[in-house]
């Protein structure tokens, strides 16, 4: 061969330990491999291998980067008439310690890398929480302490077992996170992610090996709700055993105990990669007629088809049956909060996932990620829906059911590639989504119990309704390096919404004594198509490699729910003109570190929404009932500032404490929220409903070796359950929610394969309340769980 042909530099990048080669699959993206002096990147495949060419002969230097600013090694080469094999070994050790202070920048800093897989995070708000660096109740899914290092999330409790999560960020409603899209390894897992962006199921805690939260900017690349995206990623497979048990059983206060029960592991010559596990948990509640018991499972595949090809299945069950206490009046509140007076109240909701996926690198700066995800899915509420200042008076009850059937499609192309020698990366996208929604809504038996079937399921006397929902979007983001210094982040995103209703509803009028005197079957059948264009701005500036000074501004919007159009609830009723919310999201933020022992993420947003939908206070002249009202109150802005800062004292000094932690931390949100330009005189200028002014968070983390424990406060100011601002009503389904503090304490220690964890919850005993609910799990007052103690007991082999 020629001595001027051109030729190639390969190698492989592997682990070692004790002198012995690892069979160990690297994680993906986590090393890069350079060429100077052309500046040339390439990643390593599964296997570490890496290759440049074609190439003329000359000096070239290649050099391996772990992680940015974490590792770096190199060698140089003379490339003459041959191809040239460059390898580097790596001690698993070195390895190990730069995955650690990945994973300790991003759980201490908090937010997550400028570009990661398929995603582009540059220049926005983003927080990153690493469970298994999260001290606290995790069985119980206790949001307070999960949660606890993202600034301004809102929390409702609704149960002490943790069966559904409910979280609202910057002023919007934590109604089951409806507010956020919220996902499961990158899928959807809501209801109906437009037309009824509720999720009943949240993935069990104890199942995850993070979760991300990116805020409104988030609505150029995963939808276009206000709130932004919340993913919840699940662990995999240890790469470097071939089966991993896990099983930890946790016993708590009021009859709770919980059994989680993995086993995970890499076969087929570190190709095949699985993870399974099952929950089950069961506690008697709190309060009187609140017991409960769930049932999670879940299997996840990864195959490595080959360097280039990555596919992926998995499918998830969960089943829970909940009574429901219903709510209290202020006054019932007062005298006791363990009180009940609903024992036919119940609800149950069945949720099934699935999803296949697939990751294609089409080459060294290019991939592909595919998304094919289905939901089949139903819940069911029964009981008596009557105001809670009423005696339930027996005889029928009310049955509310739904069913939820969809599949999507969400395809990514990640790109990376450099401009002017600066690095740069475009993100374009296209996602499909169909859904299909049933609601009915009738009599039920008159018993006592779970019994869960319409009287009349031909014609519910309530209403029967079918919601047909599709949505296409396209979007494309792309990240410009305009210095060593200044990154642009421009996106843009194109959503076709359309929206449909096909059913009737049943019209009864009685007069005072209760006696039919009108009665008619209405048809209701609706349709509406939108299209709509986001667009958004990111930037950020780096003065050095440890500030960043970020912003962006970004268009949102939210659909009007049609499947909540038609419940006969006496307490609530929905204006039929309801009109879609419109809006952006401004971010403007500082953060940092200090060396390896502070770290802070300071920043102000605006958030302005137009014709925000809304609960108002209304009386019926007719029964001089009083009755919530659904409808487009109001344009809104939510103006705050949002503050989260960590310091380990252990690394203060030069001494190293890799083994010790003694870390404060501070998470703090002050939002101003009101209602603007409104006709109405009954919420002109008053406070946006569900909105703490001040939520506070301060906790100690210690960490000694095998030895870990948390201390954490948390803190609310008061909040307006409605538009008017009513401080009280006869139902308890408008009036303030008072401010409360809580104490969290949870500790844990681990030998060899043994852990012992324990957690008092509310350890002041604080008798509080998160909400108040116009229907189920109410009406009126939702008391919190007060004082309670949880022991978990693991075992991994």
């Amino acid at each position: 061969m020629s001595s001027v042909e051109a030729q190639s530099i390969r190698g492989q990048i592997s682990l070692v330990r004790d002198g012995h080669h690892e069979s160990y699959r690297m994680e993906e993206d986590s090393i890069h491999v350079v060429l100077l002096p052309s500046g040339e990147k390439t990643i390593t495949d599964s296997a570490g291998y890496y290759r440049f060419g074609p190439l003329k002969p000359g000096k070239y230097k290649v050099v391996v980067v772990l992680a940015e600013g974490v590792y770096t090694r190199e060698k140089e080469v003379t490339l003459l008439n041959q191809d040239v094999t460059v390898d580097f070994e790596l001690t698993v050790s070195e390895y190990q310690i730069s995955q650690v202070e990945l994973t300790d920048q991003a759980n201490s800093v908090n937010w997550m890398r400028s570009v990661e897989g398929t995603g582009i995070y540059a220049a926005r708000k983003c927080e990153l929480i690493n469970i298994d660096q999260v001290t606290g109740n995790l069985a119980t899914n206790n949001a307070r302490q999960v949660f606890n290092r993202v600034a301004g999330l809102n929390i409702w409790e609704n149960d002490g077992g943790g069966l559904q999560l409910g979280i609202g960020g910057r002023g919007l409603s934590p109604n089951r996170s409806s507010n956020f899209n919220t996902r499961q390894n990158g899928y959807d897992i809501a209801a109906d992610a437009l037309g009824y962006p509720e999720s009943y199921y949240s993935p069990p805690i104890e199942a995850l090996r993070r979760i991300e939260v990116v805020r409104g900017a988030a609505s150029l690349q995963y939808g276009t709700q206000f709130g932004g995206m919340v993913n919840f990623q699940f662990k995999e497979g240890p790469e470097d055993k071939k089966i991993q048990l896990t099983s930890r059983q946790t016993g708590g206060s009021f009859g709770f105990f919980s059994s989680f029960n993995s086993i995970g592991g890499q076969v087929a010559k570190g190709k095949l990669n699985y993870y399974a596990f099952y929950q089950g948990k069961r506690g008697n509640g709190w309060r009187a007629n609140s017991g409960f018991q769930q049932h999670t499972a879940y299997g996840g595949l990864r195959w490595q088809l080959s360097p280039a090809v990555k596919i992926g299945a998995e499918y998830t069950y969960m089943h829970y049956l909940a009574q429901q206490a219903g709510g209290l009046t202020d006054a019932m509140f007062a005298r006791d909060p363990r009180q009940s007076i609903r024992d036919r109240n119940w609800f149950q909701v069945d949720w099934n996932l699935a999803a296949v996926t697939a990751d294609i690198r089409l080459s060294a700066s290019t991939k592909l990620n595919i998304r094919n995800f289905g939901l089949y899915a139903r819940r069911d509420a029964l009981g008596f829906l009557g105001a809670i200042n009423r005696i339930d008076p027996g005889g029928n009850r009310d049955l509310i059911s739904g069913s939820f059937q969809n599949f999507g499609n969400e395809t990514r192309l990640m790109h990376k590639y450099d401009i002017r020698h600066r690095p740069a990366a475009l993100l374009i996208g296209a996602r499909y989504y169909q859904g299909y929604t049933t609601a009915q809504q009738g009599a039920a038996n008159a018993g006592s119990g779970a019994n869960f079937q319409l009287l009349h399921p031909e014609q519910p006397e309530g209403s029967d309704y079918a919601f047909p929902s599709r949505n296409i979007a396209a979007f494309a983001e792309q990240v410009f390096n305009l210095s060593s210094k200044w990154t642009l982040v421009p996106g843009i995103r194109y959503e076709f919404i359309r929206t449909s209703s096909v059913g009737s509803y049943q019209v009864r009028n009685t007069d005072l004594a209760g006696n039919v005197i009108f009665e008619a079957t209405v048809a209701d059948n609706r349709s509406r198509d939108r299209n709509v264009l986001l667009a958004g701005l990111g930037s950020a500036f780096k003065p050095n490699d440890r500030l960043e000074l970020y912003g962006n501004i970004s268009r949102n919007y939210r659909a009007i729910t049609f499947n909540d159009m038609r419940v006969a609830n006496p307490n609530f009723q929905i204006d039929p003109n309801l009109k879609d919310e419109k809006g952006f999201n401004a971010d403007l933020g500082f953060r940092g570190s200090a060396g390896k022992w502070f770290t802070f993420d300071a920043s102000v947003f605006y958030l302005y929404y137009q014709d925000r939908i809304g609960q108002v206070l209304k009386t019926d002249t007719a029964t001089f009932r009083y009755y919530r009202y659904r409808t487009n109150v109001s344009d809104s802005r939510n103006v705050g500032l949002e503050w989260y800062a960590e310091a380990d004292f252990m690394r203060m000094g030069a001494a190293n404490h890799n083994n010790s932690r003694l870390a404060l931390f501070t998470n703090f949100a002050w939002i101003d929220a009101r209602y603007m330009g409104s006709q109405e005189p009954a919420f002109r200028g008053k406070f946006v409903e569900l909105v703490p002014k001040m939520n506070l968070k301060v906790g100690i983390d210690f960490r000694h070796k095998n030895l870990r424990a948390n201390a954490q406060w948390s803190f609310v100011t008061q909040q307006y359950s409605d538009a008017t601002n009513a401080e009280t009503s006869p139902s308890a389904v408008e009036g303030l929610i008072p401010a409360y503090n809580i104490l969290d304490f949870s500790a844990g220690y681990t030998w060899k394969m043994l852990s012992l964890e324990a957690s008092c919850n509310n350890a002041l005993d604080q008798m509080y309340f998160t909400r108040r609910a116009a229907a189920y799990p109410g009406p009126g007052i939702i008391p919190s769980d007060g004082r309670s103690f949880f022991v978990t007991l693991q075992v991994k082999i």
